[in-house]
């Protein structure tokens, strides 16, 4: 008799996208996702926010590699779930590719509600301007990364200027912003998960980064999939649409096919989708 052949981590991965909201298929994804890496400094981890016990970890380009660009990647969770070690095969990769990435973490809910995790994430940049010198990284090519949920903070980060102001930056202090299936135009809430993190709705439209557009903005990098049916592709069409309007530069890259989590696994296993590549080389070829 012939032993079943076990599915292999891609195919696990997949199995698994359907079902995320179940705990223990997402930490399966999670570790597969975060296993068999190549040669890469240990991940660095720092308290930004004494206060609030926050912390982030700081993924190190290979030695060779003199005052990369630097990523700082928001993950992904509804605004719920998350936390920066279960992304650090995003950390890794970016590092793979000769950029210094940091992943903070942030309040999510109950914990926090809107607007928390901006100003969270708003500390957490201001914390990565202030270093920047002392990691080893260029501190005129810092971009905002995220993922879903993460997507939002930083497209958030990058439009309405209050966030960072608090912290005494501004957005055009950003070299850049990239979104990879991010939730930008998604009123009105009818979900009441959502309708618990996002508060009264006469608040809920200062959450959607359409409405804070105005010319200020660093430039954009969107990327959709196609066959996304939990952020739907439009958020990303109607973010290029206003940026367009007030001629911030921005670029959409949509992936025929590929759906929400399918998008962010492509980053570890890139024959999913050119997520890795497209965000890598965007990055890397600022000359700010």
């Amino acid at each position: 008799m012939t032993a079943a052949k076990r599915p292999g981590p891609i195919a696990t991965l997949l199995a698994c996208s359907t079902a995320l909201l179940i705990s223990g298929c997402q930490t399966v994804a999670f570790s597969v996702l975060n296993t068999g890496h190549g040669e890469l400094p240990a991940a660095e981890t720092v308290t930004f926010d004494q206060k609030l016990d926050l912390k982030l970890d700081v993924h190190r380009p290979k030695p060779e590699s003199k005052k990369p660009p630097i990523a700082v990647f928001f993950y992904g969770g509804s605004w719920r779930s998350g936390n920066r070690g279960e992304y650090a095969f995003v950390g890794e990769a970016l590092a793979a590719k000769g950029i210094l990435a940091v992943i903070p973490d942030y309040r999510v809910f109950p914990q926090g509600r809107f607007p928390d995790f901006e100003y969270d994430a708003a500390h957490a940049v201001r914390w990565v301007f202030d270093h920047a010198a002392e990691l080893g990284g260029d501190p005129q090519r810092i971009f905002l990364v995220g993922h879903s949920a993460g997507a939002h903070i930083a497209a958030l980060l990058g439009t309405d200027k209050r966030y960072l102001e608090s912290v005494n930056l501004a957005p055009a202090d950003l070299a850049g912003v990239v979104g990879i299936a991010g939730p930008y135009d998604f009123l009105p809430l009818t979900d009441p998960d959502l309708v618990e993190v996002f508060g009264e709705e006469q608040d809920w439209p200062t959450s959607q980064p359409v409405n804070f557009v105005d010319g200020d903005e660093p430039p954009f990098l969107l990327i959709h999939g196609l066959g996304d049916r939990i952020v739907w592709p439009r958020n990303s069409r109607s973010l290029q649409s206003k940026l367009q309007e007030v001629d911030v530069p921005v670029e959409l890259i949509s992936y025929p096919g590929v759906g929400h989590f399918r998008i962010a696994a492509a980053i570890r296993f890139h024959s999913l989708a050119p997520t890795l590549e497209d965000t890598a080389s965007y990055i890397l070829k600022s000359n700010r």
